[in-house]
């Protein structure tokens, strides 16, 4: 077995610094393109966020479910009201232990303003197939201004483990044409 040199360091060779110079221009180009995914990816977490009881979210997703209910759907065996409310108005939609409520109805172009929170625990809100991800905590209002760009079903899955009943946590979203 060999030991180490005594002396480390030496000068770099040219592999060496073809090395460093690519990683080193990789960084500088990756670091120059956060501003601008920032501004035109059209993905970034809402930066509106107000805290709330759970008590206080829970009668305004309750006020505004007997407000614009149009219907009921099953999801997992448990009947849950559909909501349709008008375009550019605030929505509410309510994480609670292994449950999201309610059913939210959109028209496809249209801007709201969607208001979610936890009741509970930390949970994950992740819209598949669009692959929109927000982490749900307690006494927190998290809103995100959304415009639905495609028609159709979307599924709500937690992806954030919140004990023995998170894989049947699924809620949905339903986008309709105008």
């Amino acid at each position: 077995m060999l030991a180490p040199e005594k002396i480390w360091w030496k000068p770099l060779g040219r592999m060496e610094k073809t090395w460093l110079t690519v990683a080193f221009v990789w960084c500088v180009f990756l670091t120059l393109m956060m501003p601008l995914w920032y501004f035109m990816g059209k993905q970034n977490v809402p930066t509106e966020t107000y805290r709330t009881t759970p008590a206080q979210f829970n009668e305004k997703v309750q006020a505004f479910t007997e407000q614009y209910k149009i219907g009921e759907d099953t999801i997992n065996g448990v009947t849950l009201p559909v909501v349709e409310a008008p375009p550019g108005s605030d929505v509410y939609l309510r994480a609670s232990t292994w449950q999201w409520f309610p059913i939210l109805q959109f028209r496809k172009g249209e801007t709201y303003r969607l208001h979610i929170s936890s009741m509970d625990l930390q949970h994950g809100f992740s819209l598949q197939p669009v692959n929109i991800n927000l982490q749900i905590l307690p006494q927190y209002d998290y809103v995100a201004t959304i415009v639905p760009t495609s028609t159709g079903e979307f599924t709500i899955v937690c992806n954030e483990f919140c004990s023995l009943g998170h894989h049947t946590m699924i809620g949905k979203i339903i986008v309709k044409e105008k």
